[in-house]
């Protein structure tokens, strides 16, 4: 069983190698949803994700023989940065398992703490059971990224610190993948003050936890598919199934698209990169109904590769209107694309690509196609702009975008 005084003994030992992720109050994510809403950032960790925590502690307690045979798991990225960060610590080898699809930075962050790499597998589940088989054939021991209830302990060490700054949280959001991270804290959390929420956040299609909890007992889903690559895991953890059985009060889902946004929200407001998984409890904000609540939103974890940050913020910007792509109608005669840019500049249109095709019609009062991609500053802008264009004489048709750099 979790227990108490484990809480403490991992609390004292993690401070020694974390970094100290004070709680930020967020004034527009509370205004946005009338909630008092304050950030865990532990995508501030040295590893960039709170999975040191667990992994750390566990090694901890290992013996100096279990140490010595080496270390292996299986990770999407966050749990193997810590295992090898640990591992080099301690001074012991570690073999980390990874998945095909794990970004880039996550890959080579990991062998920067001196691990090797293995790249096996389309998805974590795949990656789990060829680390286990390894583990059995080379005498390596294994650390569970999840499944385990001394890794768990460590994990809900972000608990033991939320209620030592804010004693009187309400809600705890914690998102989900194969539930270690939701086990500790929400256990610890319950422990310190039963009347607390604490709310597990996945991602719709990668909602494993919801369908076991639903059904009961640890089902397996026949897929998932997600841009939230931390927590796409297909079955929760077995071991650790009964604590969040007792102790979450419940799992909301969010769809990618609502990370997308999550993702600007965050950039912009609080000037900080957090990666797709560590988003869910943001995105999770506006499906809570409730107001005047001290709700703290764990940030899991800020490991993301510049190209996947590249997409997500022009999806964002497309996504809320401050970029868009339509085409116009003209006739073949000289100034007629400066007539167009006039009125876009009257409207404050920033102009980010354009097109101009001759070969449409040989109608030369419409035998012009041109398609513009604009910045705009959201989407009573874009509405203005587009009423503009038609205002002027022009035949406006909105196209969908073919991104700002492509």
């Amino acid at each position: 069983m979790l227990k108490l005084e484990k809480f403490e003994e991992a609390t004292e030992i993690v401070g020694k190698v974390i970094n100290k992720t004070k709680i930020i109050y967020s004034d527009y994510l509370s205004e946005q949803t009338g909630n008092k809403v304050y950030l865990k950032p532990e995508n501030l960790q040295y590893t960039g994700a709170y999975k040191l925590r667990g992994a750390y502690y566990k090694i901890s307690t290992l013996s100096d023989e279990e140490r010595q045979k080496g270390l292996i798991t299986a990770s999407a990225g966050n749990h193997a940065q810590g295992v090898a960060y640990a591992a080099k610590e301690y001074g012991v080898k570690a073999v980390i398992v990874m998945p095909t699809s794990t970004p880039l930075i996550k890959v080579n962050r990991t062998k920067g703490y001196g691990a090797e790499v293995i790249l096996y597998g389309n998805v974590y589940d795949e990656a789990c059971q060829y680390a286990l088989d390894l583990a059995k054939e080379k005498g390596y021991t294994f650390i569970h990224p999840f499944d385990d209830e001394v890794v768990a302990t460590g994990q809900g060490t972000i608990a033991m610190e939320i209620f030592k700054e804010l004693p009187t949280v309400d809600i705890i959001l914690v998102p989900v993948g194969g539930g270690g991270l939701a086990t500790g804290v929400s256990t610890l959390a319950k422990m310190l003050n039963p009347k607390i929420q604490v709310i597990g956040v996945e991602p719709a299609k990668a909602n494993c936890l919801q369908e076991s909890l639903k059904a009961g007992k640890v089902v397996t889903l026949p897929a998932v598919d997600t841009i939230a690559d931390g927590t796409a895991v297909k079955t929760p953890g077995s071991n650790i199934f009964k604590y969040l059985q007792k102790n979450l009060d419940g799992v909301i889902t969010v769809e990618d698209e609502e990370l997308i946004g999550s993702f600007l929200d965050i950039v912009e407001n609080h000037k900080m990169i957090v990666e797709n998984s560590g988003l869910l409890t943001v995105a999770a904000l506006k499906h809570l109904d409730c107001k005047n609540k001290k709700i703290v939103s764990i940030l899991s974890g800020g490991n993301m590769d510049v190209i996947t940050m590249s997409s997500v913020v022009q999806y964002g910007l497309i996504q809320r209107n401050r970029i868009f792509t339509f085409s116009v109608q003209l006739p073949d005669k000289p100034g007629e694309l400066l007539h167009v840019a006039e009125v876009l500049a009257k409207l404050q249109g920033n102009v980010i690509k354009l097109e101009h095709n001759q070969f449409v019609s040989i109608n030369r009062n419409s035998a012009v196609e041109l398609t513009i991609t604009l910045e705009a500053f959201g989407t009573e802008h874009k509405e203005k702009i587009l009423k503009g264009l038609k205002d002027a004489g022009y035949e406006v048709t909105e196209a969908a975008p073919t991104g700002i750099y492509h």
